[in-house]
C-alpha cells in the first residue's frame, strides 16, 4: 500500500536527551522536541507512516569499545523519550549506526513505496548521516528538516549536514516547509 511520505524518527532516546545517561548530547539537543512533535502530528494527518527507528545494544556490543555503554535493550535509555512516545509509529530496534543495518526498515518500506523518506532525530552526524546514506544508496529521495536534527556539537552537526546536502543529494528543509 504506497504512501507519500515516511517519518524515520532517529535514536530520540531517553540515553540521548535525558540528562545522566553516559551519552546525554546536552540541553540544545533537546530543542529539537517541539519541532519533532509538529513535524509528526502534521504529517500523522496526511496519512504518513512513522518509524520510530532505535539503538538497542546488547551488553557486550562491539560499540563499546568506542562508546560508553548505552541504550541496553530493555532499560529505560533505549526507551523513546516521553515526549514523542505517545505518537504513533513502528518501533524498530537497531544495533549500528544506519537504521537500515540489521533491522526490518528496508523490507517495510518495499511493502509501503514511500514517495519520499523524511528523517529527523540525533546524533546528525552519526546515525542521521549512516541511515540517510544507506537510504539515498537505495535511491529513495530523501528530505532532513534541520531544525528536527541535533548533534552534541556545532561543528559535527554543520559537517553532517552539508556532507547530507552536498554529497548525498538530500534536500534539507525546516519543519514548517516539509510539514506543509
Amino acid at each position: 500500500m504506497p504512501v507519500t511520505d515516511v517519518v524515520l524518527v532517529i535514536d530520540m532516546l531517553r540515553g540521548f536527551l535525558e540528562e545522566g545517561h553516559p551519552l546525554y548530547i546536552g540541553a540544545d539537543a533537546r530543542r529539537i522536541i517541539p519541532n519533532v512533535q509538529r513535524l509528526l502530528e502534521r504529517k500523522l494527518e496526511q496519512g504518513a507512516k512513522v518509524f520510530f527507528i532505535c539503538d538497542n545494544h546488547d551488553p557486550d556490543d562491539l560499540e563499546f569499545r568506542m562508546f560508553p555503554p548505552h541504550c541496553i535493550a530493555g532499560t529505560a535509555e533505549a526507551e523513546v523519550i516521553p515526549e514523542l512516545a505517545g505518537y504513533p509509529g513502528e518501533i524498530l530496534p537497531k544495533k549500528r549506526y544506519s537504521g537500515f543495518f540489521g533491522t526490518r526498515l528496508e523490507a517495510r518500506l518495499k511493502e509501503l513505496e514511500p514517495e519520499r523518506l523524511i528523517v529527523c532525530g540525533v546524533l546528525t552526524n552519526i546515525c542521521v548521516l549512516h541511515t540517510v546514506a544507506d537510504a539515498r544508496n537505495r535511491d529513495y529521495q530523501v528530505a532532513v528538516p534541520v531544525d528536527c536534527v541535533a548533534s552534541s556539537n556545532e561543528r559535527d552537526h554543520q559537517f553532517a549536514l552539508e556532507h547530507i546536502e552536498k554529497v548525498l543529494g538530500v534536500e534539507l528543509t525546516s519543519v514548517g516547509e516539509v510539514a506543509r
